[in-house]
């Protein structure tokens, strides 16, 4: 748990929380009002101050409020007089941004954070405020595409960004460290990795996301990369020491930005697993290659771009896509050194105290039914819940690959080999005679490796699959009779249609090439159901828009036509009258 130093015995020192009510901020104004020796002034956008006496921690700040060790003020980061109400007064100013912008556009964002930042500065300059400590992140030195491993502050930024958010918040660390020492203000910035704990709006709400849509029991990548985590107490004890630092140690700490994590690098997925355990949900299991799953978003943000769905964030979704397929750890050493920063909190502390606070998620009945991944899907049940089931939706990875791999070789040998189906056939045979040949006149034991006889069951066909073979022959033979008779018959205008549709169908894919068509049939067969399955409602909606849309134009097609047309399509069954 937290270490508390008594400060009883200082005068006390009056501070400015800037966002002071969101996840980080919360937790900073309770934390400095625990210690004893600040006066803080809580800024944030919301007009009134709302408090929760239920909460041990709002009873906290009521109590402080009407003691006069705390005050409250609305805070409006566009305006700078705004800003100059909220800190006058204050000897250092505590700047945490707000954490909802992920929903909102540009513009929006870079008033918020660049130009909030600018106008922050200025405010300090004109209210004569010592310090100022901005709360950055480890992203701006993070491309996306390339892991860092122990990264240290001596590594710039790309200044080429996947997301919006990051770019704009470099600008404003840049904008802050550059202020130092003008006019008499000093600055500092901290660059947390991954922060989670309890009252998270974004990491952890993003896990428990996953795991209600069924999309948390899959690893990205081989699940080996390693990410450097920080629990919000840990960055709430960084901007206080933070704070004790610019005062003894100003040349080393003034203008500088510092990494912070927990000191504790572990695999991403891992991490995942032990929030997700917590919480009563399924550890992640089902690994698929990165690569894939980003196809999968993207066809997922047309989908939605198309349904006119503007729920779908593709933004973070692409966000947390990076973080989940890359290594990203940090060294600390300079915080450590210069900033007197050590955690407080242990990562595994900090898991357990954060699966508690989200712990109320479980009891929701909704919730549950979306964390039984028994529950068969649509296309499970059309692949017959069996073998070709698991193989297609890759439950087990290594097997589909092989089968993938398998279906792979075969395709080139028989069609991308140059030679005739009839050469790739007994070459094909030849290697198997020869393969087997060898494999049989090989030692019972090779140095300390057994030889595995085959045995002759391997080679043998059970009768019971030899009458099911038979029987689905047969079925099939008198289904396709029992169509040409009614076909004969000349009275079933839909079954002619639907012939007559499927035979053009095969004759436009026969007058292709057929090393194309087999080609995408197998790309499809292991990548189709997959996404599928994932996505069921998605692609539900978008077929059931087309659907609709086919109907509209049959009605219009209808209204077209001449009345003796639309009369003689009906009589025979080939249109309906509308009800």
């Amino acid at each position: 748990m937290a270490i508390e130093v008594p400060f009883e015995d200082l005068s006390p020192r009056t501070c400015a929380v800037l966002g002071g009510r969101g996840f980080l901020g919360r937790s900073l104004v309770f934390r400095l009002l625990k210690i004893g020796n600040w006066i803080v002034r809580i800024a944030d956008s919301s007009k009134s101050l709302q408090l929760d006496l239920t909460d041990s921690s709002d009873s906290f700040l009521n109590d402080a409020i009407e003691s006069g060790r705390a005050s409250y003020h609305c805070l409006d980061v566009h305006d700078v007089s705004s800003i100059v109400k909220a800190i006058e007064g204050s000897s250092i100013v505590f700047h945490m941004e707000a954490e909802d912008l992920w929903n909102h556009d540009f513009y929006y964002c870079y008033k918020i954070i660049v130009q909030g930042a600018k106008n922050v500065i200025n405010a300090c300059r004109e209210c004569k405020v010592g310090k100022l400590i901005y709360n950055s992140s480890a992203d701006l030195i993070f491309d996306g595409s390339h892991d860092i491993c122990n990264g240290d502050e001596s590594l710039p930024c790309y200044w080429k960004f996947e997301d919006a958010l990051s770019d704009l918040k470099a600008h404003a660390e840049a904008l802050i460290l550059f202020a130092n020492n003008i006019d008499g203000l000093l600055t500092c910035a901290l660059r947390p990795s991954n922060v989670f704990g309890p009252g998270d709006t974004q990491l952890v709400p993003f896990l428990i996301k996953l795991a209600k849509s069924g999309c948390a029991k899959f690893i990205i990548g081989n699940g080996e990369n390693m990410s450097d985590f920080t629990y919000s107490e840990n960055v709430v004890h960084a901007h206080i020491c933070a704070a004790e630092a610019l005062d003894s140690r100003m040349i080393s700490v003034a203008g500088k930005a510092y990494f912070i994590t927990n000191l504790e690098p572990m695999k991403f997925w891992e991490f995942v697993s032990l929030i997700l355990e917590g919480l009563g949900c399924q550890r992640p299991f089902i690994k698929v290659p990165a690569r894939m799953v980003w196809y999968v978003l993207l066809f997922v943000k047309w989908t939605h771009e198309k349904l006119g769905i503007k729920e779908y964030n593709h933004s973070l979704s692409a966000y947390y896509f990076r973080l989940a397929s890359h290594t990203r750890t940090f060294n600390c050493t300079a915080a450590q050194k210069y900033i007197g920063y050590s955690p407080v909190v242990s990562l595994d502390d900090g898991i357990a105290l954060t699966s508690d606070a989200f712990s109320n998620l479980v009891k929701d009945l909704s919730f549950m039914s979306c964390t039984n991944f028994e529950e068969q899907s649509k296309v499970d049940k059309l692949l017959g819940s069996g073998k070709v089931a698991d193989i297609l939706l890759w439950r087990d990875e290594k097997k589909t690959f092989t089968y993938f791999f398998a279906f792979a070789m075969l395709f080139y040998w028989f069609l991308l080999s140059g030679r005739t189906f009839a050469s790739s056939a007994a070459k094909l045979l030849l290697l198997i005679t020869t393969i087997l040949y060898g494999y049989g006149i090989l030692p019972a034991q090779i140095s300390s490796f057994i030889v595995r006889r085959m045995s002759v069951s391997w080679f043998e066909i059970s009768e019971t699959v030899v009458k099911d073979s038979v029987i689905f022959i047969a079925y099939q033979w008198n289904r396709g009779v029992y169509n040409v008779r009614l076909l004969a018959r000349g009275h079933d205008w839909n079954k002619f249609f639907k012939v007559m549709s499927s035979l053009y169908f095969l004759k436009l894919i026969l007058s292709r090439s057929m090393t194309v068509v087999v080609g995408v049939a197998l790309v499809f067969s292991f990548t189709a159901f997959f996404v599928y399955e994932q996505y069921e409602s998605e692609i539900d909606g978008l077929g059931k828009l087309l659907l609709n849309r086919m109907k509209e134009s049959k009605r219009l097609l209808m209204r077209s036509l001449p009345e003796t047309a639309e009369s003689f399509l009906q009589n025979r069954g080939i249109l309906q009258r509308e009800r």
